[in-house]
């Protein structure tokens, strides 16, 4: 492709990308499902306008590790400390259940293969913390005793769902399901998440001590991305994959990051707030590039919509991805209404979910049809709770408890 081609592909796939996330936002829903339709629009299943090419890709490989980094910055470990068992129920149930279901499903049912049903049910894993932090917050109950014990959850299914791509991708690289294979990753992983927060946090250290005499501007986010990208490579070297590198930048310079066992690396609250407003705009830039990319590399044309397989391949797995994130809210020990809408809170995949669809699509573990599948049950997963939550809290608000400003 020519350089003023690109430019011009470039430019098209930025602005469609923020007039459709614009539009769907105003319509009350996830701005990440606008940008997939734009890459839908644009790409081989409607229009035709822009195929899927190398350059693209490497840019929205880009934007998966920032994505993840800013996945990593948000989350907050001692959220989930607070909220304790309840949160601990609720995320391994509903990270264990759906990876049963979906395996199960794809394995017996739609007789795919070992790998190919493990990717299925990895996929149904995810939890969108963006997506139910935006909702809760726009409810005001991300206070609320529901939104803690959401949010808690949320960050021990995202670290879990980390861990359980970095497996799924050296199971697509290393040819197939071994105990060899697991063990290797979870001695890298393990190791990773150790060393990496404490180079994270030293060399935080000296970029603050830089920044506070450099006359330049935008030291920081040269030097965050450039530490991001540093541990994506170190990732991919130990046999992970590059998008743990992101997470983990993320997590060890998060300012509600904390060490196990009390050994506590505190950040400088305004140094660390200064990471986030200069490295949001560079994160808002290259995100939409993947989704967008997502929606390129989804040919609808290509599917046989005649065909019962896809309807009822979508439908199973869409009722396995509801069940299990609703049977954990269902176990603890909570009022109906507050245990219905944990479950809904936890059932957006969102962003999550089509990294994992992605990386099977990459590693050619899906086929197009599956892949398709999997992208309409993310779709609708991500779509449809925000509605539903919304309309719940409308008519059970008197039904829950109240949040401790309320209770103040």
């Amino acid at each position: 492709m020519e350089t003023h081609d690109f430019f011009l592909t470039l430019l098209i796939i930025l602005l469609t990308a923020r007039v459709f996330a614009e539009l769907i936002t105003r319509m009350q829903a996830p701005s990440v499902i606008g940008e997939l339709l734009a890459g839908i629009v644009l790409g081989p299943s409607l229009l035709g306008w822009i195929e899927p090419f190398e350059a693209i890709k490497l840019m929205a490989e880009i934007g998966i590790i920032l994505l993840l980094f800013e996945v990593g910055l948000e989350t907050d470990v001692k959220r989930l400390v607070r909220t304790g068992i309840k949160s601990l129920v609720v995320a391994m149930i509903g990270f264990v259940l759906p990876l049963v279901f979906g395996f199960s499903l794809g394995y017996w049912v739609f007789n795919q293969t070992l790998l190919v049903a493990l990717f299925i049910g990895g996929t149904l894993t995810a939890t969108s913390i963006g997506i139910t932090v935006r909702v809760l917050s726009d409810l005001k109950r991300q206070q609320a005793p529901e939104g803690q014990i959401v949010l808690g959850a949320a960050v021990l299914d995202d670290v879990m769902g980390v861990v359980l791509l970095a497996l799924l991708y050296e199971f697509s690289i290393g040819g197939g399901v071994s105990l060899l294979n697991t063990g290797k990753v979870l001695v890298f992983v393990a190791a990773f998440f150790v060393l990496a927060p404490v180079a994270a946090k030293l060399i935080s250290l000296v970029i603050r001590r830089f920044d506070a005499v450099s006359e330049i501007p935008g030291l920081i986010p040269t030097s965050i991305v450039s530490l991001v990208l540093f541990f994506a490579w170190l990732a991919h070297a130990l046999g992970a994959p590059e998008l743990l590198g992101g997470f983990a930048a993320g997590l060890a310079l998060s300012r509600r990051f904390f060490m196990p066992l009390g050994i506590a690396l505190h950040n400088d609250e305004q140094f660390a707030h200064r990471i986030e407003d200069q490295m949001k705009p560079i994160v808002h830039l290259f995100t939409p590039i993947f989704f967008v990319f997502v929606g390129l590399s989804l040919n609808l044309r290509e599917i046989d919509w005649s065909s019962s397989f896809i309807w009822i391949f979508s439908l199973s797995l869409l009722l396995a991805s509801v069940a299990g994130k609703l049977i954990g809210a269902f176990l603890i020990k909570e009022l109906w209404p507050t245990r219905w809408v944990i479950g809904l809170a936890m059932i957006p995949r969102g962003e999550v979910g089509l990294i994992f669809a992605e990386l099977g699509r990459v590693s050619g573990i899906f086929n197009n049809e599956i892949y398709a599948g999997m992208v309409i049950v993310i779709a609708l997963t991500t779509l449809l709770p925000p509605f539903i939550m919304k309309w719940f809290y409308g008519h059970y608000a008197n039904r829950l408890p109240a949040t401790t400003q309320e209770q103040s």
